[in-house]
């Protein structure tokens, strides 16, 4: 997914909660996931709706999911972030520095 992808992605604040109850505790199932944003956040999402959210955030490769027998747990991957940061953070020297 290109950096584009990433920020799309970001762009919409219920997937940025799911990013935050992923980041608290990983290894979340669908079902965790909605109980969370429900309890937590008053977000009455449907089961699609989250799957949906889940989806945007997995093509984006913001989240990995892994599957044990029937269930599928979601986890959290920062690498998309890291790369799009470390443009700002960690900048490069321009090409005709000294």
């Amino acid at each position: 997914m290109t950096d584009d992808g990433v920020w799309k992605a970001l762009a919409d604040p219920t997937r940025r909660l799911i990013l935050d109850e992923l980041a608290g505790r990983g290894g979340q199932s669908l079902f965790e996931i909605r109980v969370r944003l429900t309890t937590r956040h008053a977000l009455g999402l449907s089961r699609q709706a989250v799957s949906q959210h889940l989806a945007v955030l997995e093509a984006a490769g913001l989240v990995r999911v892994r599957r044990e027998g029937r269930y599928k747990f979601h986890d959290l991957d920062t690498e998309p972030l890291e790369r799009i940061t470390a443009r700002w953070l960690r900048p490069e020297p321009p090409e005709d520095a000294p």
